[in-house]
């Protein structure tokens, strides 16, 4: 898995915004496949347009996430954000400045609004979580 400092550096290397698409959904088809019987209802996150589900496990106060979505482009923005949470305490998902990582990935304004939602949406979710672990 990639880091959120790889992620930033390899993005900011290409000059189109296709490339850094095609390099977000290589990120996503990287991601672990989730298991069938994890992808319920009670694990879809409300505001998506595409489905995405988040099943958390926390094991010695650290979180680990089994994360998937039926679109491409959005199993890569989950990558992004995966980055930025997956293997992290409550505190550290709490404390991570996803503002600021999204600007320095200039991702959201790319985005179409619905998918920006959906993003926002993920990051809520995955810190809600967090939230009710402290």
């Amino acid at each position: 898995m990639s880091t959120t400092e790889e992620i930033v550096d390899t993005l900011s290397f290409f000059d189109s915004w296709e490339d850094r698409y095609k390099y977000m959904i290589d990120l996503g088809k990287a991601l672990p496949e989730m298991e069938q019987t994890l992808k319920t209802d009670d694990r879809l996150v409300p505001g998506c347009q595409s489905q995405v589900w988040i099943e958390p496990k926390v094991e010695n106060g650290v979180f680990e996430f089994q994360v998937d979505s039926d679109a491409h482009i959005v199993r890569g923005l989950l990558a992004i954000v995966m980055a930025a949470y997956n293997h992290k305490t409550a505190q550290q998902i709490i404390d991570f400045d996803i503002a600021d990582y999204f600007a320095k990935l200039d991702l959201v304004k790319h985005l179409s609004p619905t998918r920006g939602n959906g993003l926002q949406a993920m990051v809520e979710k995955i810190r809600q979580l967090a939230q009710a672990q402290l």
